[in-house]
C-alpha cells in the first residue's frame, strides 16, 4: 500500500493557485524531501497530507484513507515550534504529551515504554530528567523528533527540520532519519537543496506545479526549472537571486 497519493490536487488562495494538478505517491519506507522556493506550496502540501487543509479539486488518500482519518498513522514536526524555555517540563514529560489519549484520561505504562523507546531512538535517553529549555537546539530537534515518533507513527512528516540545528549537528540528523526510514516513510520539507540531495532517497521539486517527482540522481532538470539556474550550482548552495545579479 503507497503511504500518500495525491491525484490532480489544486489548491487556491485568493482566487491564486498554491498548488495545480498536483500527482504523485510516497511509498512505505521512502526518504523523501519536497524543495522548491519559498511561497512554492511545500508547507501546504504537508498540511493537506495531515488533513488541516482540504484541497479545492482532487483526491489525496493517506494509506488508502481520508488524511483526516489517517492521523493515528503519522507523526509531525512542525517548522516552528513555539514555547516558553522557563516552563518546568522535562524531556521525559515532553515526550510524553505525544501519547495524549485525551481530557481526562491517565497514561499506560505502555506509553511509558514507548517514551524510552523513542528518547532511545534519538539518542536522548540520558537527558529524560532535564528540562527542555536546558538543552542545545540540536538536542531539542531530537527530543521533539522523539515525541513525533513516540506513536510509532507510519509516516513522519517534518517541516523545514534543519532550521534550529547548527551545520555540525546535521550529520547526526540524517544519520538519525537513514535509521528511523527502516520503520516509517519520511517526508521533509526543505529549501536547502544542497544538504537534502546527497541524503534522501527521492525528491519532489514543487513550485505550484510539481517539476519532478522520482530518484534524486535523475532531478537536475526538474530542480533548474524551478531555480532557473544550474544544478551544479545549486547543489553548492549558491541562491538564484545572487546569479541572476551577475
Amino acid at each position: 500500500m503507497k503511504a500518500v497519493e495525491f491525484n490532480h490536487v489544486n489548491m487556491k488562495y485568493n482566487e491564486q493557485y498554491v498548488l495545480q494538478d498536483i500527482n504523485f505517491s510516497i511509498k512505505e519506507k521512502d526518504f523523501m524531501a519536497i524543495i522548491g522556493p519559498n511561497g512554492g506550496g511545500k508547507s501546504t502540501i504537508l498540511k493537506i497530507i495531515l488533513g488541516l487543509l482540504t484541497p479545492d479539486d482532487g483526491e489525496v488518500k493517506v494509506f488508502g484513507r481520508d488524511p483526516k482519518h489517517a492521523r493515528d498513522l503519522m507523526g509531525y514536526l512542525p517548522q516552528n515550534l513555539s514555547f516558553d524555555p522557563q516552563f518546568p517540563i522535562s524531556v521525559y514529560e515532553t515526550v510524553l504529551t505525544g501519547r495524549y489519549h485525551g481530557l481526562f484520561k491517565s497514561y499506560k505504562q505502555s506509553d511509558e515504554e514507548a517514551v524510552i523507546q523513542a528518547l532511545n531512538d534519538v539518542e536522548m535517553q540520558d537527558f529524560k530528567d532535564r528540562q527542555i529549555g536546558k538543552l542545545s537546539g540540536g538536542q531539542m530537534q531530537r527530543v521533539f523528533i522523539a515525541r513525533a515518533i513516540v506513536r510509532n507513527p507510519k509516516l513522519l512528516l517534518m517541516d523545514e527540520p534543519m532550521a534550529s540545528i547548527d551545520p555540525d549537528m546535521q550529520s547526526s540528523f540524517y544519520k538519525l532519519m537513514s535509521q528511523l526510514k527502516d520503520e516509517m516513510a519520511i517526508v521533509l520539507v526543505s529549501h536547502d537543496v544542497g544538504a537534502v540531495s546527497t541524503h534522501v532517497d527521492k525528491i519532489a521539486c514543487l513550485n505550484r506545479e510539481l517539476f519532478y517527482h522520482g530518484p534524486v540522481e535523475d532531478s537536475a532538470r526538474g530542480l533548474e526549472e524551478i531555480y532557473h539556474c544550474p544544478i551544479d550550482l545549486i547543489s553548492h548552495g549558491i541562491p538564484h537571486r545572487v546569479l541572476r545579479e551577475h
